[in-house]
C-alpha cells in the first residue's frame, strides 16, 4: 500500500433508490482529495480488502456471501475503518445481484452487520427538511462541525446503547434520533451516518463535511 489513503465505495443499483450510479459519484466527491477512491458495486471486492484503508458502504441490499462477509468483519476487526451511509443500515432488505431475483426482506437483520454497524434501519416518514444537531464536541468528527438544516429522507432506528452518538435530527414525528454514531469493532474504527439519501442531501454542505470529517478518522488520515 502507498503512503496515500485507500478506501473502496461500494453500492448498488438493484434498488428504484439509493442508486449508486447516481449517488455514488457525489459520495466520492466528499472524500478529501488526499484519500485515494475506489468505486465498484462488486461485492467480490469485500472477499480481499488488504488494498484499503476502510469501507465507504452505501449497499441497500445487505445479502453478502459467507466469504464477503467474513472478508469485511474481519477486516474491520483486525483495524480497518468502515463508513456507512444511509442505506448501510437497512440489514433486512435481500436481493440476489440476478435482476430478476425477487426483491424481499427478512424480519430480523443480520446479526453480524448488526453488530459492526450498532443500529440498522427500522422505517422513515417523508423526506423533509430537518435539523441536525451536533451533540458531541469532542470527537474529531463533530470537534469543529456546526449544527446543519437538510433535507432528506429521516430515517428511524433502532441504535445500540453503547455506541457514541455524535448528531441527531430534530423532527417532528420522530425528535432526538440520533443520525451519526461510531462504534467499537476489534481494532477497526467504524462510523455510520443515516444522511445521505439523494443528491439534495449529499451536496448539503453540512452533510459533506461530516462524511469528510468521518473518512479521514475511519482512516486514520
Amino acid at each position: 500500500m502507498t503512503s496515500a489513503r485507500s478506501v473502496l465505495l461500494i453500492g448498488g443499483n438493484r434498488f428504484p433508490f439509493h442508486r449508486f450510479e447516481t449517488n455514488g459519484p457525489l459520495l466520492a466527491d466528499a472524500v478529501p482529495d488526499s484519500i485515494d477512491v475506489t468505486s465498484t458495486t462488486e461485492k467480490a471486492a469485500l472477499e480481499d480488502l488488504s488494498g484499503y484503508d476502510a469501507v465507504v458502504d452505501y449497499l441497500t441490499d445487505s445479502t453478502l456471501s459467507d466469504a464477503q462477509r467474513e472478508g469485511l468483519l474481519e477486516f474491520v476487526a483486525d483495524g480497518g475503518g468502515y463508513l456507512g451511509v444511509h442505506c448501510a443500515a437497512d440489514l433486512t432488505n435481500t436481493a440476489a445481484d440476478d435482476p430478476d431475483a425477487v426483491i424481499d426482506a427478512r424480519e430480523e437483520p443480520f446479526p453480524e452487520l448488526r453488530e459492526l454497524v450498532g443500529g440498522h434501519f427500522l422505517t422513515h416518514p417523508e423526506q423533509t427538511t430537518y435539523d441536525v444537531s451536533v451533540v458531541d464536541h469532542y470527537h474529531p468528527v463533530t470537534a469543529a462541525l456546526a449544527d446543519f438544516a437538510v433535507h432528506d429522507e429521516p430515517y428511524v432506528l433502532d441504535v445500540d446503547d453503547d455506541v457514541r452518538v455524535l448528531a441527531r435530527m430534530d423532527h417532528p414525528e420522530h425528535a432526538d434520533m440520533p443520525v451519526a454514531w461510531t462504534n467499537e469493532y476489534g481494532d477497526g474504527r467504524v462510523f455510520y451516518s443515516s444522511l445521505g439519501h439523494d443528491e439534495a442531501s449529499l451536496t448539503n454542505d453540512g452533510v459533506r463535511a461530516l462524511l469528510a470529517n468521518a473518512v479521514r478518522w475511519v482512516t486514520r488520515d
